[in-house]
C-alpha cells in the first residue's frame, strides 16, 4: 500500500505536470490579438504602440476631438477649464475603447465640456507623458534659463528630440490650443489659462518628490512658453513640409514653375 506522502507526492506532480502542458499550449496575448478575439484600447495604451497600430503620428482620437471643438465650441465659456459630466465622458471613453463607431456630434455627446473632458483624461492616462519622462528634467532645466532668447532655443531642441509621435502630436495639440487663445474674448481662455490646465497633464517627473508645488510651476511655464512660440518652436517644420511640397510639384514637368512660384508663398515667410 501506497503512503499518504507518497500519494500527495504523486498528485503533486501530476498537477504540475497539467499546468505545464496547459502553459504550453496557452495562446500568446499578440496570437489572441491577431486572432481579434481582443483589441488594444485608446485610452491607457503608450502613444507610440497606438500610433504604430493606426499607421499615424497623431492618434485618430486626438484628431477627433481637437477636429469636434474648433467646428463647435471654440466660442464656448470656460473651454477646457470647465468640467464636463464625468459619467459621460467615461462612457464615451468606454465607447473609444471597445471601438465602437463614435460621433462626437451625436447628442449623446452634445456637451463640448464632454468631449475636452475626454481628451485631457486621455492625455492624462497615457503611460508615459507627452513630454516623456526621460526629458522632463531637461524641459525644467531649460524653463530656468534667465536669457528668453537662449531659453526659447533650447525648448525647441528638445522637442525636436521627442519622439515623432510625441512630437506630431504636440504639434497637432498646441495649434488647436492656439486657436482656443485667439477667441479667448468669447470662451475667457488666456495662454495662462490653458497652460495650468494642461502642465501637469502633459509633462511630470516619473517619480514624484517633495517639491511637487515647485514642478507645478514649471510645467505650466514650459507649457505657457510653447504656446507663446509655436511658430517658432514648430516653425522649421511647417517650411519643411511646404519645402517638400515645392519639390514635388516641380517633378511633374507638366506644371509650369511659373505657375508653382505664384501658389507658394517664399520659405522665408513661413507660417503656421
Amino acid at each position: 500500500m501506497k503512503t499518504s506522502t507518497s500519494m500527495d507526492g504523486s498528485d503533486n506532480k501530476k498537477t504540475r505536470h497539467k499546468l505545464k502542458k496547459f502553459l504550453t499550449r496557452r495562446p500568446t496575448l499578440q496570437a489572441v490579438r491577431d486572432k481579434g478575439y481582443i483589441k488594444d484600447q485608446v485610452f491607457g495604451c503608450s502613444l507610440s504602440s497606438l500610433c504604430h497600430r493606426e499607421n499615424s503620428t497623431v492618434p485618430s482620437f486626438v484628431r477627433m476631438c481637437i477636429d469636434h471643438v474648433e467646428n463647435n465650441g471654440l466660442c464656448i465659456d470656460g473651454l477646457y477649464r470647465v468640467s464636463g459630466n464625468l459619467a459621460v465622458i467615461q462612457k464615451l471613453r468606454f465607447a473609444v475603447n471597445h471601438d465602437e463607431k463614435v460621433n462626437l456630434v451625436d447628442g449623446k455627446w452634445e456637451d463640448i465640456h464632454v468631449t475636452t473632458g475626454a481628451l485631457k483624461m486621455y492625455f492624462r492616462e497615457l503611460p508615459e507623458p507627452l513630454f516623456t519622462y526621460a526629458f522632463f528634467h531637461d524641459f525644467v532645466s531649460a524653463i530656468k534659463i534667465p536669457d528668453y532668447k537662449y531659453r526659447v532655443q533650447s525648448i525647441k531642441e528638445l522637442v525636436r528630440q521627442l519622439p515623432k509621435p510625441n512630437h506630431d502630436t504636440m504639434q497637432a495639440l498646441f495649434k488647436h490650443l492656439r486657436k482656443v487663445i485667439d477667441h479667448g474674448e468669447e470662451n475667457r481662455m488666456t495662454t495662462q489659462s490653458v497652460a495650468i490646465v494642461f502642465g501637469p497633464t502633459l509633462l511630470r517627473p516619473e517619480t514624484e518628490t517633495w517639491n511637487m508645488a515647485v514642478h507645478m510651476v514649471y510645467q505650466n511655464q514650459i507649457v505657457e512658453l510653447i504656446l507663446l512660440e509655436y511658430e517658432n518652436i514648430f516653425g522649421s517644420c511647417v517650411c519643411a513640409t511646404l519645402l517638400q511640397r515645392r519639390r514635388f510639384l516641380l517633378t511633374r514637368h507638366w506644371i509650369p514653375k511659373r505657375k508653382i512660384r505664384a501658389k507658394i508663398k517664399p520659405l522665408d515667410h513661413c507660417t503656421d
